[in-house]
């Protein structure tokens, strides 16, 4: 179903009402099961180095950045091995894979080219269950509305509300809840930190760990325009006019940038890169959109920093990323602070954004775990 489409349906909190077939009227829930299907999972391509967990692919309903019911797709991972007491489930948000539905975690985890199955693989070997989403629009009918944060974070809390209801999987709705997030997946994870008190508060959410976070949407950008990486920026155009459809991109782009922005929608990030690579918005466009009135009141509504999360905050941020600037992260950590939220704050050596994953994820792991042990939460704002 079309974005559009979609953006009309009214949703209350996280209900809806839709009429069924026949009979009366049925209530159906956010995080509700509408398919589940058994998968395999893959840590090589060719399916090679089966990963020996029972998996599912799942359809879960979710909500859109403005409202509306939607239907997202997502995997669930669950240790064969037994687990003493309530399983616990880890909401994994991955990082930026592209805009197509060839693109999506569930995709690349089944073809045994997910990247990402490694960090996972930390929380399999603890004896938890693992949901990973695809957000909107990425593995599902519609476009992907990229770094539209509220959505992003609808749908990794909904992940963990679907696996509980998944009956093979034996997970409860009771069981520890946490999550983690590195990079596009680092802002999911503080999206879904910051929505759970109101959006979810029956999840026993413990603690959550967000690496890279992409919080200020504009600075990022702006830091992007003219570089090797403006591509992952044109996406998140792209996202923003899928999850707002009042921006109407379309209506600012020359005639080149119409033609390459629609090439573009259902690229993965490989291709996104080395399309936009050294080009600026301005290359593209009519006007100076990002200041827009309209666009600006979206972005600022995905600014992450404006609520208060209930529970401890593992951020981490790699000290020569050259896509996330490091302030961008100190900032985030110093609004979470002041607003009072327990934040443990860590800046990792690593020289560049991938590496801050690499050498930040297994403390991610470790300071989740630590959580579920019930050890103190030791901030350093």
């Amino acid at each position: 179903m079309n974005l559009r489409v979609r953006a009309t349906m009214s949703i209350v909190g996280a209900f809806l009402l839709l009429p069924a077939l026949s009979g009366p009227v049925r209530a159906v829930t956010a995080g509700d099961v509408v398919e589940s299907t058994p998968t395999t999972v893959y840590l090589a391509p060719g399916k090679l180095l089966e990963v020996p967990v029972n998996a599912w692919h799942l359809r879960y309903r979710s909500t859109s950045a403005t409202g509306a019911s939607n239907i997202v797709s997502g995997t669930l991972l669950v240790p064969k091995s037994s687990y003493l007491g309530r399983r616990p489930i880890a909401g994994y948000a991955v990082g930026t894979h592209g805009l197509g539905d060839q693109c999506a975690p569930s995709a690349s985890m089944a073809n045994g080219t997910e990247a990402e199955l490694a960090l996972m693989s930390l929380m399999l070997l603890k004896g938890w269950a693992v949901a990973v989403t695809d957000y909107e629009g990425l593995g599902t009918p519609g476009e992907h509305t990229y770094m539209a944060g509220v959505s992003q974070g609808h749908a990794v809390l909904d992940s963990i509300r679907a696996a509980a209801r998944v009956p093979e999987a034996n997970l409860s709705s009771d069981a520890p809840v946490l999550v983690m997030g590195y990079s596009q997946g680092g802002s999911s994870a503080a999206w879904a930190a910051q929505l759970q008190p109101s959006y979810a508060p029956e999840l026993r959410l413990r603690g959550v760990a967000a690496g890279g976070v992409p919080a200020d949407l504009q600075a990022v950008a702006d830091h992007l325009d003219g570089t090797a990486d403006f591509g992952l920026a044109a996406a998140a155009g792209i996202g923003f006019d899928a999850a707002y459809p009042e921006l109407h991109l379309s209506s600012y782009l020359t005639p080149q940038g119409a033609a390459l922005f629609a090439d573009a929608a259902d690229d993965c990030v490989a291709d996104l890169r080395s399309k936009f690579a050294g080009h600026r918005l301005s290359d593209y466009t009519t006007s100076d959109v990002m200041h827009r009135p309209d666009w600006q009141t979206r972005l600022t509504e995905n600014r992450l920093g404006a609520s208060s999360p209930r529970v401890p905050m593992f951020l981490y941020h790699a000290k020569g990323d050259e896509i996330i600037p490091y302030a961008v992260g100190r900032t985030l950590r110093d609004e979470y602070c002041a607003r009072g939220v327990n934040v443990l704050w860590t800046g990792v050596p690593a020289g560049s954004h991938v590496l801050g994953a690499v050498e930040g994820g297994p403390l991610a792991v470790a300071w989740l775990a630590s959580r579920l042990l019930g050890l103190p939460a030791i901030g350093n704002c």
